[in-house]
């Protein structure tokens, strides 16, 4: 870990555009979280369930988020919100900050922008979730919703899996083809934006669903809708999916059991299907993933404190290594 002397205590202050500058690869993301989920699996990880506060009116909620990796030398908190009518005001849905830590000190660090942070993780997760519960052959992708995360995720999962073409889907149509526009340029594939979300679900074999987080489904996805051997990535919960579809899974799994729990304690998941195991299990294999082609499996990860700060310090030591933020005294 890097840090300098007593006389000169200071963190680096890394903004959104600081993060991006980074560039860090998505393929190193996906190594980071690897090695946390294998960490993870043997209890050698700190992360409480994550406590939140619910300002307004609606889906508001402000998370706090803290972990740490002994491993990986990182420990801290990220301070997230997600506003769901901000989009109306012109703000994201998504914002906040992380704090960094010496763990050896305590020290505070670096403090950095986490909205590009929670999006790259996020996909991340998907894309490990994918490789042990997805066919490895699976080319035509699904998104409901063509957001933040409905790009994020075809990043990911572009990494090790031969995306061909994707169905997407979005109540709003300019964010819709927009999405087209950017994806295409940005990869090699092909994106057919489509008129009802179950053109973005048959016939897929991989299906993202990554719209507001809302306590109460609207549970737009039927039973009968998703084919079989898909697999379902639940980026926003289960607020696209109705029980019946999502109790067609033959393998429903989540990134973390407590903090699942604690969320069903809050009100959601009230109607979901049991729980096979959860994504260190099947990273450090101690639980198989997808073992038959006609399975369809279900992944619905929380997004985790650990997945931050898997990612954290690796954006630090490159931004210290390439002369990016600003530093600010203690």
């Amino acid at each position: 870990m890097y840090r300098v002397s007593d006389s000169e205590l200071r963190l680096l202050y890394l903004s959104q555009k600081d993060i991006v500058d980074i560039n860090l690869s998505m393929e190193d993301i996906i190594s980071q979280l690897e090695i946390a989920f294998e960490e993870k699996a043997e209890d050698r990880v700190e992360m409480p369930p994550k406590p939140g506060i619910h300002p307004g009116e609606g889906d508001n909620f402000i998370h706090a988020m803290p972990a740490y990796i002994p491993k990986l030398k990182s420990a801290g908190i990220k301070w997230v919100s997600g506003f769901p009518t901000n989009q109306k005001r012109g703000f994201p849905y998504i914002s906040g900050l992380l704090i960094l830590n010496d763990p050896e000190t305590g020290l505070p660090i670096s403090v950095m922008d986490c909205v590009w942070i929670t999006a790259m993780r996020t996909g991340a997760a998907t894309a490990i979730a994918a490789k042990h519960l997805a066919r490895p052959d699976s080319s035509v992708v699904g998104v409901l919703g063509c957001g933040v995360q409905g790009r994020s995720n075809i990043k990911a999962l572009w990494v090790d899996f031969p995306i061909e073409r994707v169905m997407a889907y979005d109540i709003d149509r300019k964010a819709l083809l927009d999405y087209k526009t950017e994806i295409e340029a940005q990869f090699d594939i092909e994106v057919t934006p489509v008129d009802t979300p179950k053109d973005a679900v048959s016939g897929c074999e991989m299906i993202i669903t990554a719209g507001p987080i809302l306590k109460k489904p609207h549970a737009t996805i039927k039973a009968g809708w998703w084919d079989e051997g898909a697999f379902a990535s639940l980026v926003d919960f289960d607020s696209y999916w109705h029980p019946e579809a999502m109790n067609e899974a033959s393998k429903f799994c989540t990134d973390d059991i407590p903090q699942f729990q604690h969320y069903r304690e809050i009100g959601y998941f009230q109607d979901v299907p049991p729980i096979y195991a959860d994504l260190a299990e099947l990273v450090a294999g101690h639980k198989s993933g997808r073992e038959k082609d006609s399975e369809r499996t279900m992944a619905c990860n929380l997004g985790l404190a650990m997945d931050d700060m898997a990612v954290a310090p690796l954006l630090y030591k490159k931004a210290i290594e390439n002369g990016i933020g600003t530093w600010l005294p203690l």
